[in-house]
């Protein structure tokens, strides 16, 4: 009887599939539990980051910016003009306001979903993103007038030949491209990798 054995511990744990560390093994059982607490602490800063720092942004240009002539950043190509935006990302479909306002609600519960089984760290700061720009948007829905489900988003990123947009559109979008580049490469939320 070998001394793990003897101790009562696993043996064989690694080479396993499910979640692993860099080094390839798993422990089984104690060290699952923790290590999601660890991804899900670190999706929920990244949305918290994201959150704040759309609503401060539509705080201060609201306040500062709105009714006024755009702001020239970097001359035409960077500007800051204030809008508000009734359709989804980027102003598209403004008559479907309720329709976007349910699509953004349904996309936090699948997270809240996902982050059960979430081990990978880059799929955290995807779902983070992603998080952070829907409530970020889905707060201007419920709070900014008219209200109701309805309220118009602050958008203000306005760039040459492009619709105007905040930074949820931003968080959304790259958050959207990263869980693009996860699925390519096989990494599912739960830390496994498939290999084609």
């Amino acid at each position: 009887m070998t001394e793990a054995e003897q101790a009562g511990r696993p043996t064989g744990t690694t080479g396993t599939t499910g979640p692993a560390g860099a080094n390839g093994a798993t422990a089984v059982g104690e060290k699952s539990e923790p290590r999601g607490r660890r991804r899900i602490a670190v999706l929920l800063a990244v949305a918290a980051f994201a959150y704040l720092l759309d609503l401060g942004s539509k705080l201060f240009v609201v306040a500062q910016l709105e009714h006024h002539d755009p702001v020239q950043v970097i001359g035409t190509w960077l500007q800051l003009d204030v809008i508000r935006n009734r359709g989804a990302a980027f102003g598209i479909g403004e008559a479907m306001t309720i329709v976007f306002t349910v699509i953004a609600s349904a996309v936090i519960v699948v997270i809240a979903r996902i982050a059960r089984k979430l081990y990978s760290l880059p799929w955290a700061i995807a779902l983070g993103m992603l998080l952070g720009g829907a409530l970020g948007n889905l707060t201007d829905r419920l709070f900014r007038s008219p209200g109701g489900l309805e309220g118009g988003v602050v958008d203000f990123i306005a760039t040459p030949h492009f619709a105007v947009f905040n930074l949820a559109d931003s968080a959304i979008v790259c958050g959207g491209f990263l869980i693009v580049i996860l699925s390519f490469r096989g990494l599912d939320p739960d830390g496994t990798v498939h290999k084609d």
